[in-house]
């Protein structure tokens, strides 16, 4: 008797003081990224929020995909530096962006090894092994509720990285499955409900964007069921909660938090089950995780001792980017694309030169000096610039497939050097296109019987760039040099390490017509 009054005494005194009914209504919050394409100093302040909100909540912290890739400090470690900072944080669920695969799958694998974190991917499969590479989903406990958390990469991998999927015979030996991803994402859904999952969360690497071949996330929620939530990457949107319809008509959220750490996602389950999503601002957060903020500022430092050396003055930003923070360079001509693709063609002697814009990644806001990691980060990829044999008629296919998905912003969309061409968004045609005579500097109509000479990486020939329109192209020269290593010869030797008014405005290669 005295021991059950014991008990209940103690029990009154945790109730007046919140413990025991806080536990009961304590609430799980999810905090999500996507893309953060290397913008490493997010992650003291993603982590310190992580902490701030632990003190009332549990707290799980995911990623969507696309963070070893992107900027100088990714391209400069081939993504170790990121990785490290990833390792200092107690991720409970990461999945696979399309960038994951730029360094070849050695590399990824190297570099997940090192993530203390479960990586889940439900339609990356090895074909030689015949079964999928990491587990679909991950489950873990919050409290007495238990969720999964389901993984899927983007298909187009395969086209837009091929070579990471192919031996060097050119045979496929991992498979991201596109004509299955709601098959899969299904399977791996009803195996943790049968799990005891009481929620489901899919951390998606898929998008919003139109081309990807109806395995965009809108498509997978609507041909499924029992997904409760998406925590979406991919398509660079900034998405709070957008509702889509599941296969039974439940209305499913999905959201998406922009890019570049712009936002950090904010998942709140109450007690009650309901959910509600909102995107916090980065700069709005004021707390940072002091072990990551000094991690990330040791990084810094090795960083500017490699890049900060000063290689060209500029008088004008090099952008790819409207004013309103749009992808510009994905829809139409910029200055950006302009100098990159004339470095290329004048360096090489090429008739043309092309290339897909998704290479050229960051903007250069700056006039005046710039650095070594200034024009880096313009193009960061081990992308090696090669020249090719192309005939007139395969150009004119290449040009009506790239504008083939405006005015949505696409990664293939090309920039241009020593031709011309308008693109027609009503039908998606392609007209007036015109090629520059390297004797008279005057512009021509296409001989579509002539063979060209085009420069542009290696990935746009052999390795799935400009989807695979230029596959089977003879490859006349390789330059043994990265895309960044060419323009920089172009910029220092050609130029003179000067970038001057000419380049102030896009040229009127590109004109786009409704």
């Amino acid at each position: 008797m005295k021991r059950t009054l014991i008990i209940r005494m103690l029990v009154c005194a945790m109730m007046m003081m919140g413990g025991l009914t806080s536990f009961a209504q304590k609430s799980i919050v999810v905090l999500y990224e996507n893309d953060v394409h290397c913008a490493v100093d997010g992650y003291a302040k993603l982590a310190g929020l992580r902490d701030a909100i632990a003190d009332t909540a549990y707290v799980a912290l995911v990623s969507n995909g696309d963070y070893v890739q992107g900027m100088t400090v990714g391209a400069i470690s081939k993504g170790q530096y990121v990785v490290d900072l990833m390792k200092a944080l107690p991720y409970d669920a990461i999945t696979l962006g399309n960038h994951e695969y730029d360094y070849g799958m050695e590399r990824l694998f190297q570099l997940l090894r090192q993530v203390p974190a479960p990586i889940v991917c439900a339609n990356l499969y090895d074909v030689k092994l015949e079964r999928t590479v990491f587990a679909p989903y991950v489950m873990k406990r919050f409290g007495n509720k238990k969720i999964a958390f389901v993984g899927a990469s983007t298909p187009t991998s395969m086209e837009t990285e091929a070579y990471a999927f192919r031996d060097d015979e050119g045979n496929i030996i991992y498979d991201l499955q596109i004509e299955d991803i709601p098959a899969l994402v299904q399977k791996a859904v009803n195996e943790a409900r049968r799990a005891g999952a009481d929620y489901v969360i899919l951390d998606s690497h898929l998008g919003e964007e139109k081309t990807n071949r109806n395995s965009d996330s809108h498509f997978v929620v609507a041909n499924t069921t029992g997904i409760d939530i998406v925590l979406d990457g991919h398509s660079h949107a900034v998405i709070v909660a957008d509702t889509v319809l599941n296969k039974a008509g439940k209305p499913v959220v999905v959201t998406q938090t922009g890019t570049k750490f712009a936002n950090i996602g904010k998942l709140t389950i109450a007690p009650d089950g309901k959910m509600t999503t909102e995107l916090i601002p980065v700069e709005s957060v004021t707390v940072k995780d002091s072990y990551v903020a000094e991690l990330t500022d040791s990084i810094h430092a090795i960083l500017d001792a490699q890049t900060n050396r000063v290689m060209c003055q500029s008088e004008v930003p090099l952008r790819i980017l409207d004013d309103e923070g749009r992808e510009a360079i994905r829809m139409g001509e910029t200055n950006a694309g302009n100098i990159v693709t004339d470095a290329y063609r004048l360096m090489t002697g090429s008739d043309i030169a092309v290339l897909n814009s998704g290479s050229i990644r960051n903007e250069i806001k700056k006039t005046g000096d710039l650095t070594y990691g200034d024009l880096l980060s313009l193009l960061p990829y081990d992308n090696y610039i090669v020249v090719a044999e192309v005939k007139g008629s395969t150009l004119l296919n290449m040009l009506k497939k790239l504008v083939s998905f405006l005015p949505e912003p696409d990664g293939q969309f090309p920039q241009v050097s020593g031709m011309k061409f308008t693109a027609k968004v009503s039908d998606h045609s392609v007209s007036n296109v015109q090629v520059l005579n390297g004797a008279t500097q005057q512009y021509e109509p296409i001989n579509p019987d002539r063979t060209y000479t085009v420069a542009t990486t290696k990935y746009c020939v052999t390795d799935g760039g400009l989807y695979n329109t230029l596959q089977g192209c003879k490859i006349i020269l390789e330059t043994k040099k990265t895309y960044s290593d060419v323009f920089l010869d172009f910029i220092t030797e050609r130029l003179n390490g000067h970038i001057g008014q000419e380049y102030a405005k896009p040229q009127g290669r590109i004109t786009v017509i409704k």
